[in-house]
């Protein structure tokens, strides 16, 4: 029986497969460490969420537009501050939850910095009454800790492609992102 990981393969093209998701899986588990240990949890435990998401872009998806660090800080800094801000000038109601997103969704299609698990944010600090610290404390601080670990890491482990592959890439990297045709 033959799966889809070891179908076709050699002995030895499994053991460099093997060894590519094991070193993805640890690098993913340091730098989740790292946020675990300076970004206090028990304060703010829902933005780990957020951060997981981020772990796989960064140690599971490195080439990805959406990994890169343009869209990997600015989606977690637009959707914090964005859900900061609507939640004090409108309060918590549901209306208040879906405008947050939506306005995350918009800012990061504009500006060219779509981070999905950033799009969580907006609910995370709405719904934990986060106050402008938030995106100090945990959010610069957490997404700074795994982009270096995943910096760092990329370069410990032969053979991985070194993060960030470009710091600046728009993502989407072109204009028809979406479910649009042109």
């Amino acid at each position: 029986m033959h799966s889809e990981f070891n179908r076709g393969r050699t002995a030895r093209e499994l053991v460099k497969s093997v060894f590519r998701l094991a070193s993805s899986a640890a690098g993913a588990a340091l730098g989740l460490s790292l946020v675990l240990r300076f970004v206090d949890p028990p304060s703010a435990p829902l933005f780990l969420a957020s951060f997981g998401g981020s772990a796989v872009f960064l140690f599971g998806l490195t080439r990805a537009p959406a990994a890169q660090p343009r869209a990997l800080f600015g989606g977690h800094i637009g959707g914090v501050l964005i859900g900061t801000l609507c939640f004090h000038f409108f309060g918590d109601a549901l209306w208040v939850y879906v405008l947050a997103v939506v306005l995350t969704l918009v800012f990061m299609l504009l500006t060219k910095t779509v981070h999905p698990p950033a799009g969580a944010n907006p609910l995370i600090v709405m719904h934990a009454h986060a106050s402008m610290v938030a995106v100090w404390q945990p959010v610069i601080l957490g997404v700074a800790l795994l982009a270096l670990v995943a910096a760092l890491w990329s370069r410990l482990i032969p053979g991985m492609v070194h993060y960030p592959c470009q710091w600046f890439e728009n993502s989407p990297p072109f204009i028809s992102w979406g479910g649009w045709l042109e």
